[in-house]
Order: C-alpha cells, then structure tokens, then sequence
C-alpha cells in the first residue's frame, strides 16, 4: 500500500512536464478583411494577419503544433510575404527539421497541414474523424472541401501507411503528458484545438477555432466556419480549461508578438 500511494504521489512529476511554448511567425499575409475571420466585422477593416506555428517543448520533446505551408500553388493564390519555409524558421529556436518529435494539425486547411511532410522524424496528430472524412467523403461534393488541398490529403494518407499518423480519437484526449486535444468548433469537419500543461497553468493554442483575440474579447463567433454556435461554445470551454484568458491564443493575430516577450526576431515566448 505505501508503494503504491508513493507511486501515485510521483506520477504527476514525469507525466505532466512543464513544456515551454514559442510562437513562431513565418509569414504575413497583407490586407486581410476582418471580416472574414471575426463574424460581422466592418468589410472595409485589414488586417495584416500572422502565419504561425507554436513550438512546444520539453526534454526529449520538440513538438510543433500546426505546420504551416510552403508548396508552390499557395503562393499563386496569395499574396504572401517575410516567408520563411516553416521547417527553416525553426532555426530561429535552435531546431532542425529532424529535431521535431511530433506535429500536432489542429485542422486540414492548406496554411496550417500543408508542412506535415517537412519533418522527416515526427509523429504526426490528427483527428481520425478530419482525416478520415478529407480522404474520402469530403470530396464527393465541391462544396464540401474548401481550403483542403489535395496534396496534403495525400501526404497524410501516405505518413500513416508509413506509421506515423497518430490518430486522436475525439474530444478530451491527451496524446502526450500534459498535451491533450479538444474538439473544436466545427471550422472543418472535426478540427481541434490544444492544451499545454506549463509552469503558469494550462495554455490554450486555439488555432483556427479562434482566429483573433477580437473574437474572445468581444464573443463573437469566427467568420468561417460551419456552425458559429459551436465555434462560441468552444470559446467559452477554452476559457474554463485555460489557467486565464491571457494563455488562450489566437490562430493568425499578430499581436501575439507583441503581447509576450521576443527572444529572437519572428519568436515569442507563451508565458
């Protein structure tokens, strides 16, 4: 009996790491309209919008959550700029693109699993349910797969005949110590978003399910999404798993890199 409850007491100390998070800002896309991200927004609003990924690591751990995008087509479609490919902007915290253990994809869409293939030892995570449906059924309408490339599917489909998809299971699943993921709010078929355990309480890296930091200040739904009651309601469940609403970060804000502090040019530490 005194085994196990030393066992117990122990266990919290290996399983739950306190990571340290970086946001990671590759490129910019000028001139977005707000309104296309916060639901009724002044069409005639711009915004200037950041392309992030978030680095989260830990001893043994170098986990990148979202990837970004560097294939050729995006930048016919776009107009980007400061682009650094996502697997070199990594340099800038001291990583190869053999060091990321896993990549963690809160969704589908070009600009944020475009990079899954660029890490050539990671893991990567994805809800079974987003996969599943964006290599299959998504396409058996036009209307059912916008800013999905196929490209991307098929890079998926290819790592997890490799074994190295990880696939998550629904709501509420921690995938590594201290790193769980939640269902989102219907931004694609099954996107999520990720909680951090630190050492200043749970972090919320909420991807695309809160594209702003407008929409939680003013709790407004994101402009593109399938059903903006669920996107609200999982806004307010982020603010009840974050340790307080400053450790909810938002997809494409560039404040991000104002809001916390810089340790390199294009880096800003989550703290």
């Amino acid at each position: 009996m005194r085994w196990f409850l030393l066992a117990a007491l122990a266990l919290p100390l290996w399983a739950q790491p306190d990571y340290e998070i970086y946001a990671i800002r590759y490129a910019t896309i000028p001139g977005f309209q707000v309104s296309q991200l916060v639901a009724g927004a002044d069409p005639s609003r711009k915004l200037d919008i950041a392309m992030m990924v978030w680095l989260v690591r830990a001893p043994g751990r170098n986990i990148l959550v979202d990837s970004g995008f560097y294939r050729d087509q995006f930048f016919k479609q776009w107009h980007v700029t400061d682009f650094v490919k996502p697997s070199e902007a990594i340099a800038r915290v001291g990583l190869k693109p053999e060091d990321i253990t896993d990549v963690v994809i809160s969704h589908m869409h070009w600009d944020h699993a475009d990079g899954l293939d660029l890490f050539p030892k990671a893991k990567v995570w994805i809800q079974e349910d987003e996969l599943e449906y964006y290599a299959g059924e998504g396409w058996q309408s036009r209307r059912t797969h916008g800013g999905i490339d196929p490209d991307d599917v098929l890079a998926a489909v290819k790592l997890n005949m490799q074994g190295r998809v990880g696939l998550v299971h629904g709501d509420a699943q921690e995938i590594l110590p201290g790193i769980s993921c939640y269902l989102g709010g219907k931004h694609t078929y099954a996107s999520q978003f990720v909680t951090v355990h630190t050492a200043a309480g749970t972090v919320v890296l909420a991807s695309d399910n809160m594209y702003l930091y407008e929409n939680l200040d003013k709790h407004v739904p994101i402009a593109a999404t399938l059903d903006a009651e669920s996107n609200l309601k999982a806004q307010d469940r982020m603010r009840q798993l974050a340790a307080k609403p400053e450790l909810i970060i938002p997809g494409h804000d560039p404040a991000v890199m104002t809001r916390f502090p810089n340790p390199s040019p294009g880096v800003a530490r989550i703290q």
